[in-house]
């Protein structure tokens, strides 16, 4: 599979603070990407300086293949981007701002935008500036999508949206999708973890890890075992445990590799015979706040 999108030992500096440390990241064609981290972990800074409204200290990004400080205009008409402060030009109507638009746009589907203003229910004849904040982000959505991109960027797009107004975000890209490659960074971690097909966790200006979804779900657990012999001598914890609580009878921890037959085999070689192992799944923001916690703790 291509890579639509490279960052290659990038790192970004603002005086004596790193935001971006040689970080390395890959964003398969027609993936979508979904970009995690804490506040300040760097995802803005990675998203503009892949859209060349950065400049970075080190490294280099790509787009396309090609470096992103050397994008041709013609690059930028097959790139949808979206941010949670889009600026727009609020004096002017919804309709006009997209007839203005069109002419930017070889690719300009005037049925698509068209279709996009009823699923949204956008006022074509309202100015910019009165509309609230859930129907901007509709209205810079539908702008991004009417031209069939080829790269779909969107930069916290749900901050301070309610839950309807997400949903049909989530349905308007999904559906204008085309096969088009989506990169999402978003603390909403619930949504995206609905529709992301990849997810990249960016902690301190690196990348924790980049991996498909489904993998990254299959090796997270959350264990918690009964003790048969209570005690409390000390344990060496394996490295792919994290979170480790222990009391005279119960073991809690989280298990970032799991392997069924290697996770039990682990417990018995440490604790011996025990009344219980409960294995459970985690969803998306469990697995987040685990690597948060563990990453404060490291820190």
């Amino acid at each position: 599979m291509t890579d639509i999108l490279r960052a290659i030992d990038l790192s970004k500096r603002f005086r004596k603070t790193v935001v971006l440390d040689h970080l390395n990241m890959s964003v398969p064609e027609h993936s979508v990407y979904g970009l995690v981290g804490p506040n300040g972990a760097g995802k803005t800074t990675t998203i503009k300086i892949l859209m060349n409204a950065r400049q970075p200290t080190e490294g280099l990004t790509e787009v396309f293949g090609h470096d992103s400080r050397k994008l041709s205009p013609e690059d930028f008409t097959q790139i949808g981007y979206v941010s949670e402060n889009q600026q727009m030009p609020d004096w002017m109507t919804v309709e006009y701002f997209m007839n203005y638009l069109r002419p930017f746009y070889p690719g300009w589907d005037a049925a698509r935008a068209e279709n996009l203003l009823r699923q949204f229910e956008l006022p074509p004849d309202r100015k910019i500036r009165n509309l609230s904040h859930g129907m901007r982000m509709k209205a810079a959505l539908a702008s991004s999508l009417a031209y069939r991109p080829r790269l779909i960027v969107l930069d916290e797009p749900f901050t301070g949206l309610d839950a309807l107004v997400r949903d049909e975000l989530i349905e308007g890209v999904l559906g204008c999708a085309d096969g088009a490659t989506i990169l999402i960074s978003s603390h909403d971690l619930s949504e995206v973890e609905s529709f992301a097909s990849h997810i990249g966790y960016l902690d301190r200006g690196r990348l924790q890890f980049s991996e498909e979804m489904t993998s990254l779900v299959d090796r997270f657990r959350e264990i918690e075992i009964t003790l048969a012999n209570p005690s409390q001598s000390s344990i060496s914890w394996p490295a792919t445990w994290l979170n480790t609580e222990q009391s005279a009878a119960v073991v809690r921890f989280v298990d970032t590799q799991f392997d069924p037959e290697r996770t039990i085999a682990e417990v018995h070689h440490l604790f011996g015979n025990t009344h219980q192992i409960s294995v459970n799944p985690m969803p998306l923001r469990a697995i987040f706040v685990t690597l948060a916690k563990a990453g404060r703790r490291a820190a």
